[in-house]
């Protein structure tokens, strides 16, 4: 890590990272087995990694982890913009003050390769990732029930672009749930018939599939026996795809280019954190972390850390009482109405959030967790639950997505400051009697709006899930609180 950073340029550096993106054509085609299978192989060979998610999803990241052991972080470019996608690829994939050298990023889809915003561009979508990232892309094709007809589906996918004269970024496909036989025989139809390379194939494995609910797929921890079944993968992609050549086709990928302001900030930030190493942070915030509250962006800790706070996990469900020292609290999201018996039960918890919310320690919470602060929480079976009773209100289940998707939190102010428009995502069956009006709702290449989030001087919360990368002054704002409570409980008390 260089010492001095005045000597990195202003203007534009280029990053060089290896890295490949793992498309597909639609949801449900194979991205994480594959992905998570890739990793696992990658792994055994010794490559150094960091896996990747396009878009706002939380649990594929989880598989990542699973494989890793290191927390795996997401890439989207409507959330965060492109410069900060890149800013966070380098983060956790690069070293040396012009990000040379570390790990081969492994970057997995979300949908269909072109599939974005409003269903109706491809702003927002994994392709607009692998063009921000210029990330070698590889197409997983789902042949089962098909044979010849995967070469035509293939040839669209690479000239769809072509009439704006664009490229696909497809350098490669992997042939899912198809057989030894026809792969051999597809494998030369498909090079001799279009511009890409065959990487291999995967069998279809009956005995391992990930299943779903409604808020995607099921937890690692809920499948059983998920470390076996993820090396028994591992030893089936060993045999059937290129791994050799799939690392070339990542260090192949073409250096992109971040403002030198960004790689010096990059810089500062690791010489800062190594300066801090020894001493303690200023700042205690608890970050409720269990079954029930797991949708967590990483990269939402890592920037708290770098702005010097100590992250405390905790969990609602099995701890009897709060961290000790506490400046702030945060709640994200995850699956509370699925444990909300148990989250009920403790009874000591709730009480203790409850005072200490309405004492002023300042509380950030996004859907399950703004669930959680609720008066009651209702299941889909018509049982109720009490909650914090910190916020009005009580949440519901209902039969369908509400408000579901991107959008931009406008007009309003956190923790008293004026921190500009706010892109968000939201996704969740539950609503509330209560969501707030604090902020206008827009939802992108819509006219449609609503109210929504609760904000006062201590507390920000509502259904959205904000990346903080895309509007830093969000944490900022929420750090500032925090000091400002934890000057407050040190100041002495007058006679």
């Amino acid at each position: 890590m260089a010492e001095d950073i005045s000597k990195i340029r202003s203007d534009r550096v280029p990053v060089d990272i290896p890295r490949i993106l793992i498309a597909a054509g639609k949801s449900g085609a194979g991205k994480t087995v594959v992905t998570c299978g890739i990793l696992e192989v990658l792994k055994r060979r010794g490559v150094r990694l960091t896996a990747y998610k396009c878009g706002p999803d939380y649990i594929d990241t989880m598989f990542h982890r699973e494989v890793l052991g290191i927390s795996g972080c997401n890439l989207d470019t409507f959330l965060c913009g492109r410069e900060a996608v890149k800013r966070l690829l380098v983060r956790h994939s690069a070293s040396g003050e012009s990000g040379l050298g570390g790990r081969m990023a492994v970057i997995e889809g979300v949908m269909g390769y072109y599939d974005g915003l409003g269903g109706v561009t491809h702003e927002a979508s994994t392709y607009d990732v692998a063009c921000a990232t210029g990330a070698k892309t590889v197409l997983i094709v789902d042949c089962k029930g098909a044979s010849l007809s995967v070469i035509p589906y293939i040839q669209g996918f690479l000239k769809y672009k072509d009439r704006d004269n664009d490229n696909s970024r497809i350098s490669g496909v992997i042939l899912n749930r198809i057989s030894f036989t026809m792969y051999k025989r597809m494998k030369r139809l498909i090079e001799e018939e279009t511009s890409v390379s065959v990487y291999g194939y995967v069998p279809e494995m009956k005995d391992f599939s990930l299943e779903s609910r409604y808020l995607g797929l099921m937890l690692p921890c809920e499948v059983k026996e998920i470390k076996e079944k993820l090396k028994k993968l591992g030893d089936v992609l060993e045999e059937t795809l290129d791994i050799a050549a799939l690392i070339e086709l990542a260090v192949s990928a073409e250096p992109f280019y971040l403002a030198g302001n960004t790689i010096r900030r990059q810089v500062q930030a690791e010489l800062d954190k190594n300066k801090k190493s020894s001493a303690q942070a200023t700042l205690r915030i608890g970050v409720a972390a269990d079954e029930a509250f797991c949708f967590i962006y990483q990269d939402n800790l890592d920037l708290l850390a770098e702005l010097g706070v100590e992250i405390v996990p905790f969990s609602p469900l099995h701890d009897r009482k709060l961290p000790e020292e506490l400046s702030g609290i945060l709640f994200y999201g995850g699956y509370p109405e699925l444990y909300a018996r148990e989250l009920s039960g403790n009874k000591g918890m709730r009480k203790q959030i409850r005072e200490v919310l309405s004492d002023g320690l300042p509380c950030m919470a996004e859907c399950g967790g703004f669930m959680y602060l609720t008066e009651s929480i209702r299941d889909e079976k018509g049982n109720g639950y009490p909650m914090c009773k910190v916020l009005e209100g009580e949440s519901f289940y209902t039969p369908s997505l509400r408000r579901f998707g991107y959008l931009i939190l406008s007009g309003g102010r956190v923790f008293g400051k004026d921190v500009g428009d706010i892109c968000a995502h939201e996704f969740h069956y539950y609503d509330s009697e209560k969501c707030g009006e604090m902020f206008e709702a827009n939802k992108p290449l819509s006219d449609r709006t609503w109210r929504c989030m609760i904000s006062t001087e201590s507390i920000f919360a509502g259904y959205p899930h904000i990346h903080y990368a895309g509007n830093e002054k969000v944490a900022e704002a929420f750090i500032g609180a925090c000091r400002i409570y934890g000057e407050k409980r040190r100041m002495p008390v007058s006679g």
